[in-house]
């Protein structure tokens, strides 16, 4: 893609309009920046962009936004926002950060995708990666843009890219070495026009540019993906790309199967790696799933089994994701802050025998929260319900468990600090975005951290 002496607009001034701006900068465009939000919420990005001098509005969107031969667009931009509409009758070409990123990477990029499990296993890949002797950088939707690292990356070294359905919204040529879709259930229905079709479609476009020389990994226990691969090819052999599957239920020929407590990877029916479940530090049936995707990509690229297992045992999870914060009289506080949806939910509450003080509610996704509901009265003492969601959660909920709604996360950790006694949980397992009350889900995670270290 060329990028010199063009002018290129880019929507959203947070982490990915930050990167692609200084990427376009580094070679040798105009970049210009424009964001709707308030200057209190972005001071960090208006800091940022004076001390790069690189061009920008915040507030608003001018007509000088429509001046450009190319439009970047973050991924916090909804499809239907009245920017991209005007670009569209335009016809100003938009693609996404992840996608220009990519027409500039020497390395390989290894693409991974899902509704749930994104961030762990792209952590966990880079990680056993990097321990393998395969030099990996970590990119995404994780925290740091593909663009602020991708001139960095040299040829044979690998991106660990944990990417979102936005992100796949707008590609156009994107094409990594390695796709993985680790599973689909509703999500983002909001931004969806409340069409899980449109939110499966999505997701499926990581694999569209793939060809013979590229791996595509899959569920296949996932029912919803199955079905939308069978209708999209017609057969499961259907792809250009190279298929692998991981299951917890069926021997793989091709792919990672639990067996007797034992994780096997083959291919062509031929055992190339095998490690017991008590290898992998994580927890928790979901992400045995999400570790066979993991040994999947490190085989196809011939990692040293012995290494794998080195990795596995070693890797302690990620922030934000049932991360341990604290024991106070022996009641755990949980920070599951990165838990976006109720499917994340469903897998925390399954991840604890104690009894557990739930803090659902934030921005509602058009969330369905039957999936939980045996899982609640079964386990959950009471509800804290926080967020511009708060009603509906105690609507739902008040029937049959205890729920009060707080105004804050410290109002929360305060009232849960004096009601939970020994041997319980308290959980902050949200099941919806941060956005009504926090900069994004590290925001929220990090006020209840510091809300429980306080205590």
């Amino acid at each position: 893609m060329e990028i010199e002496g063009k002018k290129i607009s880019i929507i959203g001034a947070v982490r990915s309009g930050i990167g692609a701006a200084k990427l376009i900068l580094k070679l040798g465009g105009f970049p210009f920046v424009s964001d709707s939000g308030s200057e209190p919420k972005l001071k960090e990005s208006i800091k940022k962009l004076k001390e790069l001098k690189i061009d920008f509005e915040i507030g608003n969107h001018s007509e000088k936004v429509f001046d450009c031969e190319l439009m970047i667009v973050s991924p916090g931009v909804p499809s239907d926002a009245e920017i991209l509409l005007k670009a569209r009758k335009k016809k100003i070409q938009m693609i996404s950060e992840i996608e220009i990123a990519s027409s500039f990477c020497k390395g390989n990029v290894i693409a991974i995708t899902g509704t749930n499990g994104k961030t762990t296993t792209t952590s966990l890949c880079t990680h056993v990666m990097n321990h393998c002797g395969m030099k990996t950088y970590e990119a995404g939707n994780i925290g740091t843009a593909f663009s602020e690292i991708v001139l960095e990356v040299k040829e044979n070294e690998f991106v660990s890219l944990e990417v979102s359905s936005f992100q796949l919204d707008l590609i156009d040529k994107f094409k990594p070495k390695v796709a993985v879709i680790l599973n689909i259930t509703p999500d983002h229905l909001n931004r969806y026009e409340n069409k899980f079709d449109n939110y499966i479609n999505s997701k499926l476009r990581i694999f569209k540019n793939q060809d013979q020389n590229d791996f595509l990994i899959l569920n296949n226990d996932d029912l919803t993906l199955s079905d939308s691969i069978n209708n999209l090819n017609g057969t499961k052999t259907g792809f250009k790309s190279r298929d692998f599957y991981f299951s917890l239920s069926t021997d793989q020929p091709n792919g990672c199967s639990l067996t007797n407590e034992k994780v096997i990877f083959k291919k062509d029916d031929e055992k190339l790696f095998e490690c017991s479940v008590n290898d992998i530090n994580l927890k928790g049936e979901h992400n045995i799933a999400n570790t066979m995707a993991v040994i999947t990509i490190a085989k196809l690229f011939d990692a040293d089994n012995k290494k794998i297992k080195e990795a596995l045992s070693s890797f302690k999870g990620v922030e934000h994701r049932l991360e341990l914060v604290r024991v106070i009289g022996d009641v755990k506080f949980i920070n599951d802050s990165k838990a976006t949806n109720v499917d994340s939910v469903w897998y925390a509450l399954r991840s604890f025998d104690e009894p557990i003080f739930l803090i659902l509610g934030g921005q509602d996704k058009g969330n369905d929260y039957n999936k939980i509901k045996d899982l609640v009265k079964n386990k959950v003492v009471k509800i804290y319900a926080i967020g511009s969601s708060a009603d509906k959660v105690f609507n739902f909920f008040h029937s049959f468990v205890k729920v009060e709604i707080k105004q804050s996360l410290e109002d929360v950790i305060h009232a849960a600090n004096n009601e939970a006694r020994q041997n319980e949980v308290v959980l902050l397992s949200p099941a919806c975005a941060s956005f009504d009350m926090f900069e994004n889900y590290e925001h929220r995670g990090k006020v209840f951290k510091e809300a429980v270290n306080r205590l």
